[in-house]
Parts: structure tokens; sequence; C-alpha cells
């Protein structure tokens, strides 16, 4: 079948959801695909989403449409606001329902995207895609009134999830310990500097005063340079860029060189050894096909 006209080009699922040009997410698209995962998750035996998003200002657009489409296939639909993608990782499995993410990632403001997380706080089965894709070419059929979702608005996401990455390294005191953290203006805007103040940390920010349309413009991890010339100005002890959805960053140290993925990685493991019974660093790193080359 010829796909109907409201679907836009490249309308499929790619590695990493569905993202493209803001035209390409238009409202009645975004209407229809929250119908059409709203009665997919609803067979999967799911009956609540949360959605959070990033800082574009196309966000409230797509939000307010996906809302629609969930709610005219009986989900219930809870606004998370502007949040890292981990965030609503973390918020979907803990709440075990499903979870979404609206954002372009790295990309500028003229670009948006979704991003689906099922109720273990994984990104759904290529399965559940191809069913959400099917559905796409059905008509809408509201649900009956008495089945119709509801709408409401999670008010402390940001501060679950800080407490949830404080938790992860219990004990952790940055106290004495100088940081530079880009946020580009995007979801990690609040998040981030509040986990690190209140680990101890004393924090110089960029990039927290979000406009709609500066985020990822000359800031966070895909332009460091700002980043490097602070923290070298500084004398900070390292800088973390964050990207427009916060789910990737990138380090620099007190001597301004760049950490990027791969380097992270390794100091990760290593430092997991070394405090372990077997003390040694691991002479090297495997990844997957989806790892940063």
């Amino acid at each position: 079948n010829n796909p109907p006209e409201y679907l836009p080009e490249d309308w499929q699922f790619g590695t990493d959801g569905i993202r493209g040009p803001v035209e390409k997410m238009n409202p009645l698209f975004m209407v229809k695909l929250g119908y059409a995962a709203g009665k997919a998750l609803y067979d999967e035996g799911i009956s609540k989403i949360l959605i959070g998003k990033d800082t574009r200002i196309s966000g409230y657009m797509i939000e307010s449409a996906l809302e629609a489409g969930f709610i005219s296939a009986g989900l219930e639909v809870v606004l998370l606001g502007p949040l890292p993608t981990p965030a609503v990782a973390y918020l979907a499995k803990s709440n075990q329902q499903a979870g979404l993410v609206i954002s372009g990632s790295h990309n500028s403001y003229e670009d948006n995207g979704v991003k689906f997380f099922n109720k273990d706080g994984f990104k759904i089965s290529y399965e559940l895609e191809k069913k959400i894709e099917s559905k796409l070419f059905e008509e809408i059929s509201v649900s009956e009134p008495i089945r119709l979702g509801k709408a409401s608005r999670l008010n402390d996401a940001g501060g679950r999830y800080i407490e949830f990455c404080k938790s992860s390294a219990p004990g952790l005191d940055l106290s004495g310990l100088s940081l530079i953290v880009d946020c580009a203006h995007g979801a990690n805007y609040s998040v981030a500097p509040q986990t690190f103040n209140e680990l101890g940390a004393s924090v110089i920010t960029l990039g927290v005063s979000p406009d709609g349309i500066n985020i990822n413009n000359g800031c966070g991890s895909t332009h460091p340079e700002a980043l490097k010339n602070e923290v070298l100005k500084n004398n900070a002890d390292l800088g973390i860029g964050f990207d427009g959805d916060g789910d990737r960053l990138l380090v620099i140290d007190k001597n301004g060189e760049i950490l990027d993925g791969d380097d992270l990685l390794y100091t990760l493991i290593s430092s997991r050894n070394l405090n372990s019974k077997n003390r040694q660093s691991p002479t090297g790193i495997v990844g997957t096909l989806m790892t940063n080359k």
C-alpha cells in the first residue's frame, strides 16, 4: 500500500526512533503516531505513557499532538516537561510504564524526533516498532468516552532523577572539585548543575538559558571550544559538555584535552577494575556496532 498523505517521506522508525526536520513532525502525523503507538502499547498491556522532551520550540506542538493521539487510543499520559533522555528511561522503568522522548538530540532546533522506551527502560523492540508502523495505516477510531485516557503532569520528575543519579554512586563526595558544566541550552539545563552542586562540587554553568532555538548552538558536546576555554580560564578540574537531550557527553581535563566516548568507556572500566579484587587496567574496550566510530 502507498503511505497515506499525512505520512511524510522517511516516516518509518530508524536506528534511534523517528527524527527529521520539524516539517516532517507535522501535527497530523504526530496525532496519528500517538494513536497508533497507543493502540499497540495497549495491546501489550501498557496503560500509561510518560512523555519528556528537550527544549526545542517545536516540542510544544509535538507534545500536544502526541498527547491527543494517545488519549484517543485510551492511554493515560504523564507529562514530564524538559528532562534528559536517560531520565525518561529511568522513570519508565521505575513506574513500569512506557516512556517517550521528544528530541532532536545533538541536531539544531530545526529538527526534532521521538524515541520510545518500554517499561524496562530500554528502546522498544523491532517487532513493536513494526506493529506501530502498520497501525499508522488505520483510520483513527476514538475509544468510547469512558475509555478515553487523561493527562497529568509529574512535577517532581527532575528531582526524582537527581536522587537516582546521586544514589548510583553511594558516598560520592565532590567537595573541592571545580567543574564547568555546559548543558547546550538543552534538557540537562536544570538537572545536571543541581546534581553536581548537591554532590558538593563547585559548578560554573554554560548553556543553561534555553529559549527554544539556541539548543546545541555553538555549545555543548558538539561545540566544545567554549567549554575548553572556560576550563583553562578558571583553572577548573574538569569540563563536562552534554548534548541537547543529555544522553551523551564529552569531558575536558584540566589541561584542556578533550576526552571522547571511547576515552570515557576505558576510564570507567579501568576505575571499576581498580576498585575490585582484580586490580588491573583492561588492555582494551570492545564496543557494539552502535558505538561511536
